[in-house]
């Protein structure tokens, strides 16, 4: 997987020094990075749902069942409530966006916003649908799908934001980002319907495991929304900082991090919730033959916990060595990437500036990762609203105390303790989890 990711989704990793050699830093780029920045944290409430979510463990259960009929209902259910509560959330997203932004811009400034909201509400449904899709075949333990989806969906955005940046302007990438999502969609539909043969017949009926997702999807959802508060903040403290570009030379120093952590959530992670996934529901499942529910017992919970350490150890060894590597060439790797186009040799000083302490968070957050998986194969989602909460509320106080001293460079910091912060929480939780009873799952002929 790690390897059809490096192949796959390279352009994912290229497409941030594309956009910053196309579009440099200005005005523009920071009113397209804070509508980012709002709609991926309205949007958290459609597309967060599937992204690494219960609807693995809960068709997993369904697979090791046998119940057939059922999950072809079930599918059928999530995907007709995403396209109807997607359409309407992301129109009632879309109004408030276009009244914030009327209270922060003026001028082009609100123009160029105002273009954008219609663009990034019909992308939050698509982009609701291919997780949808990437959930699905993921708990088939189809995993090489979603590589191949992505990297005909970035083609497809990186071909069509190079021949019309200089005509369309910023408002380009989100066009085209919308293009990429559904050829992407048309990928993953076609090996899951067409090749397959996953029915998924659209039906606003509920069944019980449905019902059951969306109560542990609520609290997940809740959670990512509330952590998606954090990149908002962060642009916001931005500007206070006096730096023209400020906030995108901060997003862009993050983006080069993150390309690190994003390999281990396409490559590792899935794998992972779906492995853990299958123990969790093999230990706990009713019998088929006896209907008997058997014991999540300690032998069980060891084998969890392994796996989840292992998982902790490659994930963080990795992701530090990676970290020390990208430390030491900061300074060649950034001009070469960045210092280009439009982007100036100032403000890729202040990303060389920046960056170390991006990286700081790089192994916290791939144990931060690991660790939520190991929640929601458990079950354990409702959890994460509280988690959210700790996790707003380090963020804004580091912010606060870090950004008076260091600036920009506080700012990425404050994302990297917080990681760091988060993480040992969610470790405490998952032993707490490990030595509670289990919860009991529906008899086989209780879900049927």
């Amino acid at each position: 997987m790690l390897a059809a990711q490096v192949v796959f989704r390279a352009g994912d990793a290229a497409l941030p020094l594309m956009l910053a050699a196309w579009f440099g830093r200005s005005a523009a780029t920071d009113v397209y990075y804070f509508s980012w920045a709002a709609f991926a944290f309205a949007g958290s409430l459609v597309f967060g749902v599937y992204q690494d979510s219960a609807i693995v463990p809960i068709l997993t259960e369904l697979r090791v069942r046998d119940e057939r009929v059922l999950a072809a209902r079930v599918r059928g259910s999530l995907l007709a409530h995403t396209l109807l509560l997607g359409g309407v959330l992301s129109t009632v997203i879309g109004m408030l966006a276009i009244a914030s932004f009327a209270l922060r811009y003026d001028g082009p400034e609100l123009a160029l916003a105002a273009k954008m909201v219609p663009i990034f509400c019909l992308y939050l449904v698509a982009l609701s649908v291919r997780t949808f899709l990437v959930g699905v075949l993921n708990s088939e333990h189809r995993f090489f799908a979603h590589p191949f989806a992505g990297a005909a969906g970035i083609v497809v955005t990186i071909g069509l934001i190079a021949g019309f940046h200089r005509s369309a302007g910023v408002v380009v990438i989100p066009t085209a980002a919308l293009a990429g999502e559904l050829v992407s969609i048309a990928v993953l539909a076609q090996l899951a319907i067409g090749q397959l043969g996953l029915t998924m017949p659209l039906t606003l009926e509920r069944p019980e495991p449905v019902r059951r997702f969306m109560k542990l999807v609520a609290s997940e959802a809740g959670g990512g929304a509330l952590t998606r508060i954090n990149p908002v903040v962060d642009q916001l403290m931005a500007s206070l900082v006096g730096v023209v570009g400020g906030g995108t030379l901060l997003r862009y120093s993050g983006d080069v991090s993150s390309v690190l952590t994003s390999l281990l959530q396409a490559s590792l992670l899935p794998v992972l919730l779906s492995v853990l996934s299958d123990q969790f529901s093999h230990a706990t499942a009713p019998s088929l033959r006896s209907g008997v529910r058997l014991d999540y017992t300690a032998a069980s919970a060891s084998e969890f916990r392994t796996t989840v350490r292992r998982a902790l150890g490659w994930s963080c060894g990795l992701l530090a060595a990676a970290s020390v590597l990208v430390y030491a060439v900061r300074a060649p790797l950034l001009r070469a990437v960045f210092l280009r186009g439009q982007m100036d040799a100032a403000g890729v000083d202040r990303m060389i500036e920046i960056l170390p302490y991006h990286l700081l968070g790089a192994a916290p957050f791939g144990a931060l990762l690991v660790l939520a998986r190991a929640h929601v194969a458990m079950k354990n989602s409702r959890i994460m609203i509280s988690m959210g909460i700790i996790n707003v509320a380090l963020n804004l106080f580091f912010d606060v105390v870090l950004m008076r001293t260091m600036g920009l460079r506080g700012l990425a910091l404050s994302t990297s303790l917080t990681h760091l912060a988060v993480a040992v929480v969610f470790w405490f939780r998952l032993e707490a989890a490990l030595r509670a009873p289990a919860p009991a799952a529906p008899a086989a002929t209780e879900v049927a």
